[in-house]
C-alpha cells in the first residue's frame, strides 16, 4: 500500500500509529520502518518484520527539539549546540533516557537515540502523530535486518511486502543512514559517520569528537554498528582503481556475473555491469545502496567497488562500504 503523502495519506498513517501499526516512512537519509516509540507492543513488531534483534536498540524520531524531555533524562550543554546547529537534520544524539520511557525502543539500555527528521513528509506525520498522543516513533531503516536500505518507497515494499503501509516521499535526498553522536559520556564520541561530518560535529560543539575505540568505557549499542550491515546478496569486494584494472586485465574474457562501481568505465566485456561512481561524496552517499540494489537485482554474484578517498568527507560512504563487505 504505497501512497502519495498528501494530507489525507498523512492522516491516515498517523492513525494507524496511534493504533499501534507500522507504517513506512520517508526521510532525507532513507526510508523507515515507524512505530509509536511509547508502545512497545507496537515497537516490538519492528523486531519481528525486520527480523531484528530485541536488544539491538532503535532510534526515535521527533518533530523538534521540543520533544527531547519526554525521552531524554540529561542533554549535556554540546548536545544543546549540535541539536540546534542541526535539527531538523540527519543527526542522530545518544542520551540518558528517561527512566519507564521508550523502553523496547532502547533494547534494555539506560540511554535513548533522537533525531528530528528534515524530510517534509516525516515532519508532517511526526506533527500530525503529535495531535493524536503520538509523541514520536521509532523508525529503523524499513528493510530485512542486516540488508541493503531502502532509499523508495519501492524498495520498502520489495523488503516488507504489499500489506505495509507506506508513504512515499520520493527519492531519500542523502541515501545513507544519520551521524550518531554519543553525548552520555561528557565528551562527544562518534559511533556512526553520515553526511554531518566529524569537522562539522567538532565547529558546532567547540570539543574534539572522539572514537569510541579511544575509550575505555564500552560505547552504547547504537543502529548500524555491527561489522557486518547494509549487505547485499552478491559478496562485496573493496579494490583500488589500479587493483580494478590489473584484475579486469587478469580475469579477461572469464569476467561474468560481476557488477563493478568505479570512477572509470572499465574495459571488459559484456559479463561485467558497470555503474558510475561519482567523484563527489555527496552524490556517492545519495547513489550507494540504490547501485547496490539494482547490481543485486541484475543477478551478479560479486560486486566490486572502487575505494574511496580515506578523508573526513568521505567517512560515511566508506563506512557503510566496508560494512556490506564484512
Amino acid at each position: 500500500m504505497i501512497f502519495a503523502a498528501d494530507d489525507r495519506a498523512i492522516e491516515q498513517a498517523a492513525r494507524a500509529l496511534r493504533d499501534g501499526q507500522l507504517v513506512g516512512l520517508p526521510t532525507e537519509t532513507v526510508y523507515g520502518l515507524a512505530a509509536n516509540a511509547t508502545d512497545d507492543a507496537a515497537v516490538a513488531q519492528i523486531f519481528v518484520a525486520k527480523g531484528r534483534p530485541a536488544d539491538h536498540p532503535l532510534i526515535v524520531h521527533v518533530a523538534s527539539a521540543k520533544q527531547v524531555p519526554l525521552f531524554a533524562a540529561q542533554v549535556p550543554e554540546f548536545a544543546q549546540r549540535l541539536i540546534q546547529a542541526f535539527w531538523p537534520g540527519p543527526l542522530t544524539l545518544i542520551l540518558p533516557r528517561q527512566s519507564g520511557v521508550a523502553t523496547a525502543s532502547a533494547g534494555g539500555q539506560d540511554s535513548i537515540g533522537l533525531r528530528c527528521p528534515s524530510h517534509p513528509v516525516a515532519q508532517a506525520l511526526l506533527r500530525a502523530g503529535l495531535a493524536l498522543g503520538v509523541h514520536g516513533v521509532s523508525a529503523p531503516s524499513a528493510n530485512r535486518f542486516g540488508r541493503v536500505s531502502p532509499t523508495t518507497a519501492a524498495h520498502v515494499q520489495s523488503e516488507l511486502g504489499q500489506d505495509l503501509l507506506i508513504l512515499d516521499g520520493g527519492e531519500c535526498a542523502v541515501g545513507i543512514e544519520s551521524t550518531i553522536i554519543d553525548c552520555t559520556r561528557g565528551e562527544p564520541v562518534l559511533l556512526r559517520p553520515g553526511h554531518i561530518t566529524r569537522p562539522q560535529i567538532e565547529a558546532a560543539c567547540g570539543r574534539i569528537v572522539l572514537d569510541k575505540d579511544a575509550l575505555t568505557q564500552a560505547a552504547p549499542r547504537a543502529s548500524g554498528t555491527l561489522e557486518s550491515h547494509y549487505a547485499p546478496r552478491a559478496k562485496v569486494r573493496l579494490i583500488s582503481a589500479h587493483d580494478i584494472d590489473a584484475k579486469l586485465q587478469a580475469l579477461g574474457p572469464h569476467a561474468n556475473n560481476l557488477g563493478l562501481w568505479s570512477a572509470q568505465r572499465p574495459d571488459a566485456g559484456a559479463g561485467v555491469v558497470w555503474r558510475e561512481q561519482p567523484t563527489s561524496p555527496e552524490q556517492a552517499a545519495h547513489d550507494l545502496f540504490s547501485v547496490l540494489r539494482d547490481l543485486d537485482a541484475r543477478g551478479v554474484t560479486q560486486i566490486w567497488v572502487q575505494l574511496p578517498p580515506d578523508t573526513p568527507e568521505w567517512e560515511g560512504v566508506l563506512d557503510r562500504l566496508k560494512r556490506a563487505a564484512a
